[in-house]
């Protein structure tokens, strides 16, 4: 996995990109109770605001990490946003999008970097 510093990881699924928040954001957003996830087939650029939290503590925004385009959302987040808290890095995933540079990847934080980040 790869991470960024707004606390998204980023995960290879053959040619699509799995993209979810931290455990470390989970964390720190409290208990997740609403997730607004983005449209299919949306194309976004790098930076731009795709999917809403709202926790007990705040709301915030997922932003795209890369250019591409959306190719399939977590449904399950929707009807139980508490997977975000139960599992950020794995069943808690957001969206899997197709992007323009797989070798963009190589920019982002490996897990031991994240981790260093982060303390």
């Amino acid at each position: 996995m790869k991470y960024t510093e707004e606390h998204e990881w980023l995960r290879i699924d053959g040619d699509l990109v799995v993209v979810g928040i931290s455990e470390h954001a989970a964390e720190q957003l409290g208990d997740v109770v609403f997730v607004e996830l983005p449209e299919l087939e949306t194309q976004v650029a790098r930076g731009d605001e795709i999917c809403v939290i709202e926790s007990v503590k705040a709301a915030s925004d997922i932003l795209a990490p890369l250019d591409g385009e959306i190719v399939e959302v977590n449904d399950a987040l929707i009807d139980n946003p508490s997977l975000v808290n139960a599992d950020a890095t794995g069943d808690a995933w957001f969206f899997k999008m197709k992007i323009d540079d797989m070798g963009a990847l190589d920019e982002f934080m490996t897990e031991d970097e994240y981790k260093d980040f982060i303390s």
